[in-house]
């Protein structure tokens, strides 16, 4: 009976201790520690995304031909097609791969700008709490940023009009989505979507594994939430 009662309070004193830790971390420390996570998370995503087969060779976020252009890229296919559709998979990767590597400015001037409140926020939020705070503050200036990008690369292997002449037939018929019937402006959603995709997976891997978070401030407040 006593070895219980003291089992139990020495649980309830490690909890209050793990709380007072917590709760006693400056508002600098927080900032800091998580401002200092953030950018190597943000860093290491463009640095993976943002250089030959970044995207084409990461099946996680290789950019296929709009989901209602694969039904038919059979008939593609069978019309001769084949190369078209292949030739644009590559060049849609190759300029997600070029409009990446401005991301990273943007990134983390929003990291500097974080107040202490979204930090908190962050730090006590769900496993993607971050990437959720990139999303609702880089999304459209990173949008903005990537178009041109695209749009250019996409013009030196000449494919765009093709593709554009052949979506937008596709889409009178009903069979692409309207979003999906500029070459330029479905690229950058799905170069975007990549890109938060892999943010989120660095998010996730610095939560599990504070020892793995950029400096000794960054270590100390993952490893409280640890």
């Amino acid at each position: 009976m006593f070895s219980r009662l003291f089992a139990l309070v020495t649980l309830l004193i490690a909890t209050s201790t793990y709380a007072l830790s917590l709760a006693d971390l400056s508002n600098r420390d927080a900032s800091g520690g998580l401002k200092e996570a953030l950018t190597q998370g943000a860093t290491k995503a463009v640095a993976k995304l943002g250089k030959t087969d970044g995207f084409l060779g990461n099946a996680k976020v290789k950019i296929p031909l709009p989901e209602s252009l694969q039904k038919v890229e059979g008939l593609m296919r069978t019309f001769g097609m084949g190369q078209y559709a292949d030739e644009l998979e590559v060049g849609m990767n190759r300029a997600a791969e070029a409009a990446v590597p401005e991301a990273r400015a943007l990134l983390v001037n929003s990291i500097k700008q974080m107040s202490v409140q979204d930090a908190k926020t962050i730090l006590t939020g769900g496993d993607d709490a971050a990437t959720q705070y990139f999303k609702r503050t880089t999304s459209v200036p990173l949008g903005d940023k990537f178009k041109p990008i695209v749009k250019k690369a996409m013009e030196k292997v000449k494919l765009a009009e093709k593709y554009d002449q052949f979506a937008e037939g596709a889409a009178k018929y009903g069979l692409l989505k309207e979003e999906d019937a500029h070459l330029d402006t479905y690229v950058t959603r799905k170069a975007l979507d990549g890109l938060y995709l892999m943010i989120a997976e660095e998010e996730k891997e610095i939560r599990t594994n504070p020892v793995a978070a950029a400096g000794s401030l960054a270590k100390k407040v993952f490893g409280l939430l640890h």
